[in-house]
C-alpha cells in the first residue's frame, strides 16, 4: 500500500516511480509514535520539523481562557500537519491525537527545498495546502449556516470520504475515535445536542457507531440530508487519472 501522503498528493498530480520513492524515504528516515490526549504540537512552540500524519486521528485545536476548547481541524493518514512551521516563528494553535497515532518528521529544511522545487511535487504541495484551507472554509459554512443535523451529517460524510481517499476505510466503516464531548468543541453544539443528533442518524439507520468504529449505512442518503458538494476537495483533477483516485473514491464524490 502507498503511503498516505503519497495517496492523498496524488489527488493533484501523478508522480514518478522515482519522485514516490524520494516522498517513502522521506517519511521512513523518521517516525513517532504519540498516544491518545498527546500533543503532537503545541500553540507556542517551534519545531525544526513538519509532521505528516502516518496513521490514527488527530486534531487542530486552541484553548481559551476558561478552558474551553474549539476543535478546528481533523487530521487523518496523509495530512500535514504543520507546512508552515519553518517559516513562522511559533505555532499558534495545537494538534493532538486522538487515538494511537503514527506521524513522521521531516525537517524544516527538506520541506523548503521540496516547496521551492519546480517540479509536481511543490505543485502538490501548494495544492494540499490550498485544500486545507478549503475545508476550513465549508467547516465555517457547517458552524454559520447548516443547521445541527445536517452538520453532524457533512462532517460524518466529509471523514468517509477522506478516509476513502487515502484507502484508509473498509467499505463506508472507518476508525472513528472520537466522543460525543470532541464533537461538540468541532462543531460549536452541546454534547447533549450532539447525542441527539446522533441517535437521530441512527434512527433513521443512516450510520452505525460501534468500538470506536463509524459506518455510513446509506451514503447517498447522508449525502443529501449533508447538502454534500466535494468541490472544496478540488478532486476533479484526480478524475483524470487512469488509476487515481476515482477508483478509491468511486460514487461518494
Amino acid at each position: 500500500m502507498a503511503n498516505p501522503w503519497t495517496m492523498k498528493m496524488e489527488q493533484f498530480t501523478r508522480f514518478s516511480e522515482e519522485e514516490r520513492q524520494m516522498l517513502n524515504r522521506l517519511i521512513s528516515e523518521r517516525q513517532r509514535q504519540y498516544a491518545p490526549g498527546e500533543d503532537i504540537l503545541r500553540e507556542g512552540d517551534h519545531s525544526p520539523d513538519c509532521h505528516v500524519v502516518l496513521s490514527g486521528f488527530a486534531s487542530r485545536y486552541k484553548l481559551l481562557p476558561d478552558g474551553g476548547r474549539q476543535i478546528m481541524a481533523f487530521l487523518v493518514p496523509g495530512d500535514l500537519c504543520d507546512a508552515e512551521i519553518f517559516i513562522l516563528k511559533e505555532m499558534d494553535h495545537s494538534v493532538v491525537a486522538m487515538m494511537p497515532t503514527s506521524v513522521a518528521l521531516i525537517s524544516g529544511d527538506q520541506m523548503k527545498d521540496l516547496l521551492s522545487g519546480q517540479g509536481r511535487i511543490a505543485q502538490a504541495l501548494w495544492w494540499g495546502t490550498l485544500t486545507d484551507l478549503a475545508v476550513l472554509r465549508e467547516w465555517v459554512v457547517n458552524h454559520g449556516r447548516r443547521d445541527a443535523y445536517e452538520q453532524i451529517a457533512h462532517l460524518l460524510y466529509e471523514m468517509l470520504v477522506r478516509y476513502r481517499i487515502v484507502e484508509r476505510s473498509k467499505g463506508e466503516t472507518l476508525e472513528f475515535p472520537l466522543t460525543q464531548a470532541d464533537l461538540a468543541d468541532a462543531t460549536g453544539l452541546t454534547p447533549m445536542h450532539v447525542n441527539r443528533m446522533l441517535n437521530k442518524l441512527r434512527d433513521e439507520n443512516l450510520i452505525r457507531l460501534k468500538s470506536k468504529a463509524l459506518t455510513i449505512l446509506d451514503p447517498e442518503r447522508l449525502k443529501e440530508i449533508a447538502g454534500y458538494n466535494p468541490n472544496y476537495l478540488h478532486l476533479d483533477r484526480a478524475h483524470d487519472q487512469r488509476d487515481g483516485i476515482a477508483d478509491r473514491v468511486g460514487d461518494l464524490v
